[in-house]
């Protein structure tokens, strides 16, 4: 890619594709295409279709998707499965019918099987049965991934798969319903702070491990695999570290400056028991994350405050 190559970026109002605009914008690249979803609905098998016809991009980072926590994942089973289905066929294929010259397909950890041997490495995929809560989400995933590979085998199509692990940062979901874990628990914490709460529940025994990264970490992992990386399969992307479910609410609960009482409702669903990515490929590409977690959780804190 230069600087006026012709990017695409899908799911730009999206944590993910906010994350890459940013960091493409930083790195010089001003030819940026972007849509929101009511203007482009990526579902829309003919949209899609028009769109690539008239703007016929050169590249293109597919992190549009339907996502959220194990709520969601587990609640919206259809609408998880169908919707994140008929994004990445339309994309993907009019990529092809429009010989985009490099596509990037975003995934998740959850496409890895529930007890696949930790840390995770890529060849583990399809060894074993999934989490149940996400599995609709992770089935349409894998689907994206061996797409990509079909597209490559069949057409000789430069599509590549990259599968970071739990994000968080800007533009994230804070909706306790359907988030993710670090959004939720800095907005619980948060308003038990405001409201002198004596303490906080956290969801299940707190004892699943979980690896996080920053989403600008994660953007710049996929523009260096959009200009290194041409091959089948996929790259993890990680920190490489990973901590309890107890131990990132101690950490959210010292960011915050809550000093109430953490109770863990057992209950509730935990969840995959553990999921720590191996990130030896990645790392002999050359790339590792910059951004600690705490660091992150503080700034990506004092950011959003005003928005609890």
């Amino acid at each position: 890619m230069n600087n006026q190559s012709k990017i695409f970026v899908a799911g730009h109002r999206g944590m993910v594709g906010s994350a890459l605009v940013r960091k493409l914008e930083h790195e010089g690249f001003k030819n940026l295409v972007v849509r929101t979803s009511s203007e482009l609905d990526l579902r829309d098998q003919t949209a899609v279709e028009n769109f690539f016809d008239g703007e016929k991009p050169e590249y293109v980072f597919l992190a549009a998707a339907k996502a959220g926590g194990i709520v969601a994942n587990n609640t919206f089973r259809a609408e998880f499965l169908y919707d994140n289905l008929m994004i990445q066929n339309n994309v993907i294929h009019q990529a092809y019918k429009q010989k985009v010259k490099k596509l990037l397909f975003l995934g998740s950890s959850c496409i890895y099987p529930k007890m696949a041997p930790q840390p995770l490495k890529e060849d583990s995929l399809l060894t074993g049965l999934l989490e149940p809560t996400n599995e609709p989400y992770a089935i349409a995933k894998i689907a994206g991934i061996k797409m990509c590979d079909a597209y490559r085998s069949q057409y000789g199509c430069n599509f590549i798969s990259a599968m970071p692990t739990n994000l968080f940062g800007p533009n994230d979901n804070y909706d306790l319903q359907t988030s993710h874990v670090i959004p939720a628990l800095l907005k619980k914490f948060h308003e038990a702070k405001v409201k002198n709460d004596e303490s906080v529940t956290v969801w299940g025994t707190g004892q699943p491990m979980r690896e996080f990264m920053h989403v600008d970490d994660l953007a710049e992992a996929c523009i260096f695999l959009m200009e290194k990386f041409n091959g089948p399969g996929f790259v993890n992307v990680g920190t490489g570290s990973d901590l309890s479910i107890k131990d990132l609410a101690l950490l959210i609960a010292r960011v915050t400056e809550y000093s109430g009482q953490i109770t863990f409702d057992s209950t509730k669903p935990d969840g995959t028991p553990r999921k720590l990515m191996d990130i030896s490929l990645l790392h002999k590409m050359g790339w590792r994350h910059t951004i600690s977690l705490e660091d992150g959780l503080r700034h990506l804190y004092k950011d959003i405050q005003q928005k609890l």
